[in-house]
């Protein structure tokens, strides 16, 4: 990324093709849009979909032509789970004034005057995230968006709980969408950030029993620490157990790995009329029997992201959900982000959430 002289620098974490992301001195952004804030970024997470794109991407990052909302494509600055300070504004935006604490919803979606154009703007054909999709990132020191991608944050809320506010949103998300019950039984398939949050989710929504299948010891005693029971797959057989506890099947499966035999115990793991809810992100196809839906009147659904959850989520925040202390398991500066983020998270599934901060 070249630079002119007298423009003030940052560091930022830019990527540029699959594990070649770099830590770099870049241009600050500035406010060209009467609509845009600029936030001093104070932390960031690092996401399962980060970790794609550093270890297989691109994914959402555009490479070869640009995105049609941000304008940009690789090399791009990363971080879309994040929360920071207003430090500028346009002479238009109403939401937020410098000073205020802020978490980010990252999406990029048609926008207009400060305003999101969809009402189910999370299914734009032209989805992109702030981050991930070029227009700058949380892997930064400052950063540039439209005044409809910042909440405030409520005062009794640490930035770091902000950062958390993002991938909480998902999990809220799905189990909106999701046909669940006060009083159902519900099981999430896998444990990291997503599922631990998916669990919390769920018990916010009044599910009364919630399982999670996981492999990993450290993820296991969280998912245990917050209220689930746990089976591994890797002891015994997910689905039989799974029918066992919850005798006969579970209302609603989450599947949040993107591991096709996991799709299928997800499917299997359900009573008749049950319903599976697909969160992940998919990097190949996977195939299950569509008779395992139509004999069994199944449901699958897919949730992409979230909309119009980030409220809730910092409501439900301060109720004591979504803790930082039950999901962050590091933090580290931007300077140390290849070897002891993402390379840590590739090698040591005992990390769940690694903040950084610039």
């Amino acid at each position: 990324m070249s630079q002119s002289t007298n423009q003030q620098q940052m560091q930022a974490a830019v990527w540029y093709a699959a594990k070649d992301l770099r830590v770099e001195h870049v241009p600050v952004p500035t406010i060209n849009d009467p609509h845009a804030v600029k936030v001093k970024v104070a932390a960031c997470g690092i996401c399962g979909s980060d970790l794609h794109e550093y270890a297989a991407g691109p994914i959402f990052i555009p490479v070869g032509k640009p995105h049609p909302i941000s304008g940009e494509q690789a090399p791009i600055i990363m971080g879309h789970e994040f929360a920071g300070e207003v430090v500028e504004v346009g002479e238009k935006v109403t939401r937020v004034k410098v000073g205020d604490r802020v978490a980010i919803e990252p999406i990029l979606s048609p926008n207009k005057d400060g305003a999101y154009q969809m009402e189910r703007y999370n299914l734009t054909p032209l989805l992109g995230f702030h981050g991930l999709s070029g227009g700058g990132g949380g892997f930064s020191e400052f950063t540039v968006m439209g005044e409809h991608m910042v909440h405030k944050l409520p005062d009794d809320l640490s930035f770091e709980q902000g950062a958390l506010v993002e991938p909480a949103a998902v999990a809220l998300h799905a189990v909106r969408q999701s046909s669940l019950k006060a009083g159902d039984s519900a099981v999430v398939f896998g444990a990291g950030p997503i599922g631990l949050m998916t669990i919390e989710a769920l018990k916010a929504a009044g599910a009364a029993q919630i399982y999670a299948v996981e492999v990993a010891a450290s993820r296991k005693a969280k998912a245990e620490a917050l209220g689930a029971i746990v089976v591994d797959p890797q002891q015994e057989d997910a689905v039989e157990k799974l029918h066992a506890l919850s005798g006969g099947g579970v209302d609603v499966a989450f599947e949040v790995t993107g591991i096709p035999a996991v799709l299928n115990q997800a499917l299997h793991s359900t009573h008749e009329g049950g319903e599976v809810v697909v969160v992940s992100i998919w990097e190949g196809e996977a195939s299950f029997h569509p008779n395992d839906l139509v004999i069994k009147e199944r449901t699958m659904k897919g949730i992409i992201a979230y909309r119009h959850v980030y409220p809730a989520v910092m409501a439900l925040m301060q109720r004591g959900y979504f803790r930082a202390e039950d999901m962050v398991t590091q933090r580290i500066p931007l300077a140390d982000i290849v070897e002891e983020g993402f390379e840590a998270l590739l090698s040591d599934k005992a990390q769940v959430k690694i903040i950084v901060t610039p």
